[in-house]
């Protein structure tokens, strides 16, 4: 079978140890299990600087949009209103669960590769006093783009507004400090930069607003609050947990410790991203993104030509053991590169190694 490096935003490469982590057959109903999730949902809290009381964590089968949808579902309530910022295509994708399941909301949306602007935000809430929560997410994996969450904060907590950001591809690879944002509801999933598989999501919720959703939820499986209440008894998942990828995630979690936690992730992510940025920019390859709004975690690049073969490219790339996305979410030309996971500078140096080769032997 062939392996290849994911140069994705996840599923991304992870080590062997946590890959070996799945190789153990687990019981959702044992002590030892049990403790497991309680430790996690505990080094999470940690991890947001949310560790003061005011904060807690709960984890949820299924994708990160999974996840998204039971935030949505639990925290608007029926007499609410959410004003979702977007500027890709997950913030549309909220948009889109917002409709489905019949949560009240107001779409303000910006261009791809543009920020949203405060003085539209405070706009918006000036003309439509319904609105309660704002939702925004942080990386735009579309893009790549890193959108202002102090700022979003900052009006979030001036209006008295509950703050949901999904920060699905940014938590674990960027240092957000929860409490201190005033973030309500923090979302991510476990596939992400903590380095672990799929198979659940996780919420860093602000408990009294939690509290608060109790009933609030239309669905059985997808009711954040329900979860909470029996997971946070002793631990207990409410139906059948992915033992095995709860078990990678807690040695990922170990050795996101031993790299030197979110800081040091962090740093290695973003120099790889500058790496690959400015190799890719040698063959007249341009990132979409300004450096200013780029996030650390992936880099949208424009065609370099209108008949820039990507598909020829892309299987030239993965041949030689690198695998990055096959597709766009862009109006224009753009294709995507991912840095994160178990992906060190001397990966990057061989993939412009491979693309230089590319480029040598190939007309673009």
């Amino acid at each position: 079978m062939n392996t290849y490096k994911l140069l994705t935003p996840g599923p991304l490469t992870t080590t062997d140890t946590v890959k070996q982590e799945m190789l153990v057959d687990r019981c959702t109903w044992e002590n030892d299990y049990k403790e497991i999730t309680q430790k996690i949902r505990s080094q999470l809290l940690d991890l947001a600087h949310a560790a003061n009381g005011e904060y807690t964590s709960v984890l949820m089968q299924g994708s990160g949009s999974f996840v998204v949808e039971a935030v949505l579902m639990t925290a608007v309530s029926e007499s609410d209103k959410v004003l979702i910022i977007t500027n890709g295509a997950y913030g549309k994708r909220m948009v889109q669960m917002a409709a489905c399941i019949g949560v009240n909301h107001r779409e303000y949306g910006v261009g791809y590769n543009e920020f949203p602007k405060e003085a539209d935000i405070r706009s918006l809430l000036r003309e439509d006093r319904d609105i309660t929560h704002i939702a925004m997410v942080h990386c735009e994996t579309t893009t790549g783009i890193l959108n202002p969450i102090e700022m979003v904060s900052r009006i979030s907590k001036e209006q008295q507004k509950t703050l949901i950001i999904d920060a699905m591809s940014s938590f674990g690879g960027v240092d957000l400090k929860v409490a201190e944002l005033g973030i309500d509801y923090l979302i991510s999933s476990a596939n992400k930069c903590i380095q672990g598989v799929p198979g659940f999501g996780f919420v860093i919720a602000k408990l009294d607003k939690l509290l608060a959703c109790k009933g609030n939820a239309r669905s059985l499986s997808l009711d954040l609050y329900d979860q909470w209440e029996e997971m946070d008894k002793d631990g207990k998942w409410r139906f059948t947990s992915p033992t095995h990828v709860v078990a990678a995630f807690a040695k990922a979690l170990e050795e996101l410790a031993e790299e030197g936690g979110i800081p040091a992730r962090s740093a290695r992510y973003k120099s790889n991203n500058e790496r690959l940025r400015k190799l890719m920019g040698q063959w007249g390859i341009d990132a979409y993104i300004e450096p200013d709004k780029q996030s650390p975690i992936i880099t949208t690049f424009l065609f370099p030509t209108e008949s820039f073969d990507f598909e020829g490219f892309y299987n030239f790339v993965k041949a030689r053991g690198y695998v990055i996305y096959p597709g766009k979410l862009t109006d224009i030309n753009t294709f995507r590169i991912g840095n994160i996971g178990e992906i060190h500078e001397e990966d990057i140096k061989e993939l412009g190694r491979i693309i230089e080769k590319y480029m040598k032997v190939v007309t673009v």
